[in-house]
């Protein structure tokens, strides 16, 4: 498939798969696109996309971004999920361990220089992780952020290289959490805690009423994505 047909099945897929379901459009994305992988940050919307994908395609991929210093109750969830599904998620891992990155880079990278440290530690492993694939799975809403407002059901990822799906592009997070509630699915219990976006346990902190939900995300930068979303 050349670029003009790959850009036109997207355009058209796109347009058709707007108003259904997101189960839907897992199973056109796993027969379309065999080599596909699910990209899970045990994150309420990824604990969704993760019970879909096991009632629609159980042998597809499913890996993480372990930076190695995400929170115990992420790796907890991690486990759970692992056990109640009987599957094995793909896990990713930085080139420099975080004793190399402060020898490198100084101590607390996270604190002097984050897109650095997100660069180093999710960036350039989700480079390498993702030219095994021809397409990809997000978890991404459009009322997460400003910029995913814009996010379409499926989209060429120039960044990356290849098509992206997003599933749950048109839900609330009050859909997100009937899903959870209404199908007794597994999830991060800091998100009881006030952790509506949950990262790395160095640049995450609760979040107070009346704020938006991703300010506990990189608090005191002017930084809201990690730069795995264009």
């Amino acid at each position: 498939m050349n670029l003009f047909e790959k850009e036109e099945l997207i355009r058209q897929a796109a347009e058709e798969y707007e108003n259904k379901s997101p189960e839907e459009l897992l199973a056109f994305a796993v027969e379309r696109f065999p080599n596909i992988t699910l990209a899970c940050s045990f994150g309420a919307e990824d604990v969704v996309l993760v019970d879909l994908l096991q009632k629609i395609s159980p042998k597809t991929d499913i890996f993480y971004l372990d930076t190695n210093v995400h929170f115990k109750e992420t790796y907890d969830t991690r486990d759970r999920l692992q056990q109640r599904y009987g599957v094995e998620f793909v896990q990713v891992l930085p080139k420099l361990t975080l004793e190399e990155q402060a020898q490198q880079y100084g101590e607390e990278l996270w604190k002097n220089d984050p897109t650095q440290c997100c660069n180093i530690r999710k960036v350039d492993p989700l480079t390498d992780i993702l030219k095994n694939y021809d397409a990809w799975i997000t978890g991404i809403r459009r009322d997460q952020a400003p910029t995913r407002a814009n996010a379409k059901k499926v989209e060429y990822d120039v960044k990356f290289g290849l098509v992206k799906f997003n599933p749950l592009a048109s839900w609330t997070s009050e859909d997100v959490w009937n899903y959870i509630r209404n199908n007794n699915i597994i999830y991060n219990p800091l998100h009881d805690r006030n952790y509506p976006s949950i990262g790395c346990e160095h640049c995450t902190r609760p979040v107070a009423p009346g704020e938006d939900p991703r300010a506990g995300r990189w608090a005191g930068f002017e930084k809201t994505e990690c730069g795995l979303h264009k």
